[in-house]
């Protein structure tokens, strides 16, 4: 559903806040586009987007945050486009999320990170093992992510116990497969925000967001700020969440 609210005051309950937001950051190459400037300008400025989002979902004491940065689609985009995002990768890993440790955030990178150079992958287990003590909000970071290859991947390492007579097909549940995937032991999003205007999943969290709220916006991810961050927990706060109860 699209809701789009006027800007004004608005009233968030810090006592219902959800406690993990999921977000699909889209928009970047149309922010670029509309200022005549080439795409990783507009991945440049969609970075900076990210790091204020993580200062402001702090302040307002989100527990969890996951952005969709780059899916297990995006390697179709031209060499030249994958190799500026990688490239500011390596610029955020280095600078900007050192930052975050100094801020107690602890950083979870979710997907395939095999496909990544190695100078990328390093980098990740670097961050990740420095922020692991870390209790203050986690950001999950989805790198050459896609819910259907983390199923895949989930699914794979279950038959492999099947196989061997760990497990039985009897046993599997719902908790035995929400373990094998990448958000283990992560809460489910409660709220998904998709920037720029488009409507659709993308391949995101699949399993996790079976009974997500989704709020979608026209805003631009590069242009994407705290008051549009407060008005997406607005409309979250005031939706009646029933679970398929009634």
């Amino acid at each position: 559903m699209f809701f789009q609210k006027k800007r004004e005051v608005l009233l968030i309950d810090s006592s219902r806040l959800p406690k993990h937001i999921a977000i699909v950051m889209d928009g970047n190459g149309r922010w670029a586009a509309k200022r005549a400037l080439p795409k990783k300008a507009g991945h440049k400025a969609g970075a900076e987007a990210f790091e204020r989002l993580i200062t402001d979902a702090k302040e307002i004491g989100i527990e969890h945050i996951t952005v969709y940065a780059f899916s297990t689609e995006n390697w179709r985009r031209s060499e030249e486009e994958v190799a500026a995002i990688m490239d500011l990768m390596r610029y955020y890993l280095k600078n900007s999320f050192q930052r975050f440790l100094k801020d107690n955030v602890r950083m979870h990178i979710i997907g395939d990170i095999s496909r990544l150079d190695e100078d990328i992958q390093e980098q990740i287990r670097e961050v990740e093992e420095k922020s692991k003590a870390k209790d203050g909000m986690t950001v999950h970071i989805a790198l050459n992510y896609g819910g259907r290859d983390e199923l895949r991947r989930g699914i794979t390492q279950i038959a492999e116990k099947v196989a061997i007579g760990e497990l039985s097909p009897q046993e599997i549940t719902e908790e035995i497969i929400a373990a094998q995937l990448d958000t283990a032991g992560v809460p489910d999003p409660e709220l998904v925000i998709r920037t720029s205007g488009e409507e659709r999943i993308s391949n995101f969290l699949l399993w996790q967001i079976a009974y997500s709220e989704f709020y979608f916006t026209d805003v631009l991810w590069p242009d994407f700020g705290k008051k549009d961050l407060e008005e997406a927990i607005y409309y979250y706060q005031n939706r009646e969440r029933r679970f398929g109860g009634r």
